[in-house]
């Protein structure tokens, strides 16, 4: 035990030792509260439920409404996106600066982005074939698709507002804020169509993205504005679920009749706003904790697997319930209907055993979040941004992708 402590030690001090002294590290560790924020939202909200041999996808917030405030805990998207613009226009005015084209930047920054998901798309076709010509039940199989590819539509999203970074790195918030009130009073005040809510999953991040714009400009330098985001944010979304009818949970709950989620609602960007400015005030307390040596790299190492862990997270959930059918068809918090106490108490019992599992796709699939080697003789790729313009070892994956 003691020499596994000391071989952490030392690579703690090299990580620590390699990266640029001037490197805003509180980026990379908001970026890491996101991912972990996404992946325990996920575990436990989500349950599969064992009935008749069919696994059918359900929620502990449609059984017991009071756990609402997990989702505001758990729902992190708003940091991905205010990370992910901060970190996009810091790195093209950079490659602007370095004369490369906007098609050589945009182009690595998106194949990074993707070559991860080719694994898990073609692992899951695979999967999906097995169990089908092995008789599973299509109801089945079609639960175990959604929970692994719907989250991928966060990576279509961000990769448009990647593309998309010229043109909306000076674009102000309040823009696309009036463009997310407008669809759903049009929605849900005049009677409009459901599907014009759509134009809020573009609208709808563009808020923490443009956000993220305006700090790598510079705009948050100062307390004043992170404190009214966060204030105004928390008071307009308190409003909304009073008030205005909105759900309180921030995520999707099977069978309410509105998903703040999906797509985004106003009180989902409102509730971004507040959890932007309340990230932006954490900056100083986690640069200060990012100062030690054994924190930092626990952070630095979670960006360089971060697409890995957000890609298999949910594999590794329905691996552990997969595995337990073997077990039983009624273990608690595993495939028990989410509607108890004793439930939540189970399924925390749980997460260990999830951490371990994705710890076996880690290992096996974070060779695809490499970059790929250049070829002999070719003229090297335009160099991926990193946040606040400086080269560390330990290179988060998001930074470059």
């Amino acid at each position: 035990m003691r020499e596994v402590r000391d071989r952490w030690a030392a690579l703690a001090e090299r990580v620590d030792r390699a990266t640029p002294a001037g490197r805003d590290r509180s980026v990379d560790a908001l970026r890491a509260l996101a991912i972990l924020g996404v992946v325990l939202g996920h575990w436990l909200v989500t349950a599969l439920t064992a009935d008749d041999g069919t696994l059918r996808g359900a929620s502990p917030l449609a059984y017991m409404p009071w756990l609402a405030p997990v989702s505001w805990v758990f729902q992190t998207l708003a940091v991905f996106f205010l990370v992910g613009g901060h970190v996009a226009v810091r790195g093209y005015a950079s490659a602007r600066t370095r004369g490369v084209a906007y098609g050589a930047w945009v182009g690595q920054r998106l194949g990074r982005l993707f070559r991860p998901v080719a694994a898990v798309i073609a692992l899951w076709a695979v999967v999906a074939a097995g169990l089908l010509l092995g008789g599973a039940e299509w109801d089945t199989v079609r639960t175990l698709l959604t929970l692994v590819w719907s989250p991928l539509w966060f990576l279509l999203v961000f990769a448009a507002l990647t593309a998309a970074t010229p043109l909306v790195a000076r674009l102000s918030p309040v823009w696309p804020l009036a463009v997310v009130a407008g669809v759903d009073a049009w929605r849900f005040g005049f009677g409009g169509p459901q599907w014009i809510g759509w134009v809020n999953v573009a609208a709808g991040w563009l808020v923490p993205y443009t956000l993220g714009a305006a700090w790598a400009r510079g705009a948050f330098a100062r307390r004043r504005p992170a404190l009214l985001l966060l204030g105004g944010g928390a008071a307009v979304t308190a409003a909304l679920v009073l008030w205005g009818g909105y759900p309180a949970s921030m995520v999707g709950v099977p069978g309410a009749a509105i998903s703040n989620l999906n797509p985004p609602t106003l009180a989902a960007a409102s509730f971004g706003l507040a959890q932007c400015g309340l990230a932006l005030l954490v900056r100083g307390p986690l640069a200060r904790a990012m100062r030690r040596p054994r924190t930092w790299a626990k952070v630095a190492l979670l960006n360089l697997s971060a697409m890995t862990v957000f890609l298999w997270h949910q594999t590794s959930m329905m691996a552990v319930t997969a595995l337990g059918l073997l077990v039983s068809t009624d273990l608690p918090g595993l495939h028990t209907v989410p509607g108890s106490a004793g439930w939540i108490a189970a399924r925390l019992l749980w997460l260990p055993v999830f951490a371990a599992a994705l710890a076996v796709c880690w290992a096996a699939f974070r060779v695809h979040e490499r970059p790929r080697p250049r070829a002999a003789g070719r003229a090297p790729a335009a160099e991926a941004p990193r946040p606040s313009g400086h080269r560390p070892a330990p290179d988060p994956v998001i930074t470059r992708a």
